[in-house]
């Protein structure tokens, strides 16, 4: 595992989630048993920042370095894993949707689940969470045309600029799905790295706007997590996952190019 970094993804932290985020979530007291193997570990956790500023500046890592990473902003991030990570003095990285938060900005009937309220996510920050964007209303950014993509990275980037007082300089792909033009329009909306999932490990040869992560579900036994955590028979915990989503990049890529067709036909449509 020389040079490599272990980015665990979580999302819900929940004792009895919604059926549609069920298996991508993670009971509150295994994942005080994951924190605490860490812990016995003799783990570092770092924040994306910090991984990323210490790759770029050649610094050395600490020892056993490993990233806890949440997406979308579930409320019981707040509830039930900051009271853990507060304990251990484990710093994290937060991904917010901004539509799925209440608020003046939230897109009615978006989210999946109970979502942290912005003082909530603002207590995160203060306890050592590095907040990082996930979009506005979370969709597939790879196929969504120029504005709209645009739309969502900025908006996103605004929001968690004007609830936090500094920029978000982190950010992770709903979904997962990226491509070159997601990837530098998520460059210029201000980010300066991003994470993908891959489900592999993090090294420092990637590329900044595609480090890998690693998926905890609620199926991940404790086993299980020390191999991801030691970086052991990763391709293999991970195999049906990426059989699934080379399936889904060729979806992707002829969904995308028949929009372009249909786009450039009308637009060359006489009368239009």
């Amino acid at each position: 595992m020389t040079g490599s970094v272990p980015i665990l993804m979580y999302h819900a932290i929940a004792h009895a989630p919604p059926p549609s985020i069920r298996a991508l979530s993670v009971s509150p007291d295994a994942f005080a048993a994951q924190m605490r193997l860490l812990d016995e570990g003799s783990f570092t956790p770092l924040t994306v920042g910090g991984l990323t500023a210490a790759w770029r500046g050649g610094q050395p890592l600490p020892v056993r370095p490993v990233l806890i990473t949440f997406d979308d902003g579930y409320q019981g991030v707040h509830r039930h894993a900051l009271p853990v990570l507060r304990e251990l003095g484990f710093p994290s990285t937060l991904f917010v949707a901004t539509g799925w938060l209440p608020g003046q900005h939230q897109i009615a009937g978006a989210a999946l689940d109970t979502m942290l309220d912005w003082d909530e996510v603002r207590e995160l920050a203060a306890a050592g969470a590095e907040i990082g964007g996930h979009s506005h209303s979370h969709p597939q950014l790879d196929q969504l045309p120029l504005g709209a993509l645009r739309y969502e990275l900025e908006t996103c980037w605004k929001i968690i600029t004007e609830q936090l007082g500094v920029p978000p300089y982190s950010f992770a792909y709903p979904y997962g799905y990226s491509d070159h033009r997601v990837r530098q329009m998520v460059r210029t909306a201000g980010f300066t790295q991003a994470v993908v999932v891959h489900n592999a490990l993090a090294g420092p040869r990637q590329d900044p706007f595609s480090l890998s992560r690693m998926t905890v579900r609620r199926s991940t036994g404790a086993e299980e997590f020390a191999r991801l955590i030691e970086g052991r028979a990763v391709t293999r915990t991970f195999a049906r996952d990426r059989i699934l989503t080379k399936g889904y990049t060729v979806v992707r890529r002829s969904r995308r190019l028949l929009w372009k067709t249909a786009w450039t036909c009308a637009r060359h449509r006489p009368g239009t």
